[in-house]
């Protein structure tokens, strides 16, 4: 067989442009799979990951969807207010935090020194919100229960604005104007990649939801609302009580619907998985697709080798060499011309959909499965479209082969 795979390789550099271009074409096909897989990868990786850091306990509650457009009667559904979310506190007892949310819109954060592009995204919220939502402090603290009952100026920094408005400064204590309000830094969050919209998550401001309301002008805006479990276990029968704490409050009679939605970080990982799924599914599916083309460019360059060496293979025959020789001989050419299509294949695909993970500054994946599947299927694609040449070359009777011209 080594000496088989030698032959197969001096008769591929002996047609080295024609190899090449067939090369190309497989590992076109492999990269196409490898690269869009390897890009799903990250993407799931970097989703989930900021799924578990918020726990599979979170529980939110929103008037209308946030993935997809409202209906009409989803419009009409009367407002989600700060003071339901209070009285919710009291009323969900197995909840190991509660936390009220208001997005206050795009804004510029201005020091004596610097300033922001008007595009930092202020939120209005509570001491709550870091712990149900899996955020860590980078520096200083979060949001008190002080700071929101006395509707303290203060605020918490994402590390992009600390970053543009203070540099290399220390921006605790120090002062900011949040559209020109002014407001004490009291805490800096951790960096985190990306973010559900695949945006900055790290461009933003919080406040407490106490102080944002009044200055920003919230007063009609929806308020989110975040239940968190006392542990996974516990996350049915804590939905269970908030949303009846919640339809009571909202004074919903027992046979109405619920005018809220409810989301949870575990059905957000379902919906995750599936779609990622099916996305990588498609992927490899268009790749497949140009797997097949490259095997038909595989099968018409063997077709062209077994015509230029019909000479070759009658001196062969001549000398002793079976049909079994001569069949094998040239399957290895396929397979061996294929397989280093694939293997560049998979490392240009790897490099390719990598890409992805230094644009959410995450950590790189690599497919092993898909890469295991390309290197089965390049090999069945060899012997599926170089069967039929080397059967041809294997059937040549030795006397007519040795006077083709």
């Amino acid at each position: 067989m080594t000496e088989t795979i030698l032959q197969a390789l001096q008769a591929l550099r002996s047609n080295r442009l024609r190899s090449a271009l067939t090369l190309v074409g497989m590992a076109i096909g492999v990269f196409s799979v490898i690269a869009s897989v390897t890009a799903v990868k990250v993407l799931d990786q970097t989703l989930m990951g900021q799924l578990a850091a918020m726990g599979t306990q979170t529980i939110s509650f929103d008037r209308v969807p946030d993935d997809r457009p409202a209906t009409e009667e989803e419009m009409r559904r009367p407002q989600l207010t700060y003071d339901q979310a209070l009285a919710l506190q009291d009323r969900v007892p197995l909840a190991a935090s509660v936390s009220s949310t208001l997005w206050g819109g795009s804004r510029e954060v201005r020091t004596t020194e610097a300033s922001t592009d008007p595009d930092v995204n202020v939120m209005a919220t509570d001491q709550g919100y870091a712990q149900n939502n899996g955020w860590e402090m980078d520096q200083g603290r979060f949001l008190s229960e002080d700071d929101v009952r006395s509707a303290a100026s203060v605020t918490v920094l994402g590390s992009t604005v600390a970053e543009e408005v203070f540099g290399d400064m220390d921006p605790l204590g120090r002062e900011v104007r949040i559209d020109g309000v002014r407001f004490t830094v009291v805490g800096v969050l951790e960096e985190k990649s990306g973010g559900l919209n695949l945006g900055d998550s790290n461009n933003r401001v919080i406040v407490p939801i106490t102080r944002g309301i009044p200055v920003f002008g919230l007063q009609d805006r929806d308020v989110t609302i975040d239940v968190r479990a006392p542990s996974a276990e516990m996350l049915a029968a804590t939905q269970d009580q908030a949303v009846g704490a919640l339809r009571a409050v909202r004074r919903l009679p027992p046979e109405a619907e619920d005018n809220f939605e409810t989301f949870t970080s575990a059905e957000a990982a379902d919906g995750l998985k599936a779609f990622t799924s099916a996305l990588a599914t498609g992927g490899a599916g268009i790749g497949l697709i140009a797997l097949l083309a490259a095997g038909v460019g595989v099968m018409n360059i063997m077709l062209v080798s077994v015509t230029e060496r019909t000479r070759e293979i009658g001196v062969r025959k001549s000398l002793g060499a079976t049909r079994r020789d001569i069949l094998l001989q040239f399957l290895v050419e396929a397979v061996v011309l294929c397989q280093l299509g694939g293997l560049a294949g998979i490392l240009m695909g790897v490099l390719g959909g990598n890409v992805v993970a230094a644009l959410m500054t995450t950590a790189p994946a690599f497919p092993w499965g898909w890469a295991t599947i390309a290197v089965l299927g390049v090999t069945v694609v060899a012997l599926v479209f170089g069967v039929y040449p080397a059967t041809k070359a294997a059937r040549l009777h030795p006397i007519e082969a040795l006077r083709y011209e």
